[in-house]
């Protein structure tokens, strides 16, 4: 068969007009993230919960195990593209798959401490195989000037995850235990991963006879890169100023929002009740959504990315600001700061990847976004205990709910990231 007529075969004809066969690729890393995400992100938190009403550890202890899943997680991110390059994305995806099914059932099975911590690097590897910079890489080949609508297409998975999963985990082990709930989960990952990796991952668009963004092949490519970037080989790049800052920006952000989305709940249920503040937070997911598919769909291709980052940014600030106002006991001030923070909370991952697309060379922005990614989860790893500490020692102020020093450090942080990015824009 010749690859017109394999290309003729693959797309989908809808009305007279044919639906490019990366929008398919989307969808399946969607797909792909609602795992990785659900299992890999929302996932522990819920597992720590369960290890401590089973084993009777301490919180300290559990909670060393969660950051350690992150940070080992973080190391293999770096790895990514080698792994890539050594045994293709479709092994490396099932892999992971794989590898995160067996680490979430050894933290159900856990027996002994060191048991627990051995599991955590299963499960910290493979998860990452599901996540951010793994959707990037997958995306990517597919898309150029459409690359922002995309990608926010496929993290769109990552709030759906977090939707699907959260009850999901609780319902399963409260019906089913922990170890059976985890097994029947982790296969389900791995079958669904599995298929998505032969029929979706396995080919480029180069394979099929494809040019990005479904262009015609004789149609001249034109570079989303800047003019000024130049290749960065080696250790060159760990000394170029704008991905020491875009790194920089992309950590601080999610230092920022992993900390405090950490104990948000917490601080809603004295005003508002568990089950109202269940569903408050989950519209901090949906004003997620959202936001970040007004960014990819609405940002004009020639814009500073970073100006549109540091936007995204001062709204979460904004959020935090209404936080702090609203003494923990103002439900109305309570909600707009979910919203307002909740909108940010999607282009914190989308947004980096998109401007280190225009701010590298092709080559390099593959080896790019898994470090930057990789240099976020080691230090957004951190960040629940470091919040928490700041709630514990911190000077409280009128009702249950209020943290005042934790939105005020959220905020300043977020102050950081943006003072970062804005540091590294091109003269």
């Amino acid at each position: 068969m010749d690859i017109e007529s394999e290309t003729a075969r693959q797309a989908k004809t809808m009305g007279g007009t044919t639906l490019f066969y990366g929008w398919r690729v989307v969808a399946a890393a969607f797909t792909l993230a609602v795992f990785g995400w659900g299992l890999g992100f929302y996932g522990p938190p819920i597992y720590l919960h369960a290890v401590r009403e089973a084993r009777g550890w301490s919180l300290a202890l559990v909670s060393s195990a969660v950051t350690a899943h992150y940070l080992f997680g973080a190391m293999v991110i770096a790895n990514l593209p080698g792994l890539y390059r050594r045994f293709g994305i479709p092994t490396v995806t099932k892999m992971g798959a794989i590898a995160l099914a067996l680490g979430v059932t050894g933290w159900a099975l856990a027996a002994q401490p060191w048991q627990l911590f051995a599991a955590t690097l299963l499960s910290g590897a493979g998860w990452v195989a599901l996540g951010a910079a793994a959707v990037n890489a997958i995306v990517a080949p597919w898309f150029d000037r459409k690359r922002p609508a995309a990608l926010a297409q496929a993290y769109n998975g990552a709030s759906i995850g977090g939707v699907v999963f959260s009850p999901l985990w609780g319902a399963a082990i409260g019906w089913l235990g922990f170890p059976l709930a985890a097994a029947l989960i982790g296969a389900v990952m791995v079958v669904a991963v599995w298929i998505l990796a032969d029929l979706y991952f396995a080919r480029s668009p180069q394979q099929m006879g494809l040019a990005p963004d479904g262009d015609l092949i004789a149609t001249p490519t034109i570079s989303s890169a800047s003019p000024t970037a130049r290749p960065l080989a080696g250790n060159l790049l760990w000394r170029n100023v704008r991905f020491v800052t875009l790194a920089a920006g992309m950590a601080l952000g999610l230092f920022a929002q992993i900390g405090l989305l950490a104990h948000l709940f917490s601080l809603l249920v004295p005003v508002m009740g568990a089950q109202i503040a269940g569903i408050a937070a989950g519209a901090a997911t949906a004003a997620a959504i959202a936001g970040r598919s007004l960014v990819g769909w609405l940002m004009p291709a020639g814009c500073d990315r970073r100006l549109v980052a540091c936007a995204s940014y001062g709204v979460q600030i904004a959020g935090s600001l209404a936080f702090l106002l609203a003494g923990g006991d103002s439900v109305p001030l309570l909600l707009l700061g979910i919203v307002l923070f909740g909108a940010g909370i999607g282009n914190a991952t989308s947004l980096p990847p998109l401007i280190a697309q225009v701010e590298f060379v092709r080559e390099d922005v593959p080896r790019v976004v898994p470090l930057i990614v990789a240099i976020g989860q080691a230090t957004y790893a951190f960040a629940p205990a470091v919040f928490g500490l700041i709630r514990e020692w911190a000077p409280g102020a009128g009702a249950a709910g209020a943290a005042p020093w934790l939105f005020v450090t959220a905020a300043i942080i977020q102050a950081l990231a943006i003072a970062a990015l804005l540091a590294g824009r091109s003269r």
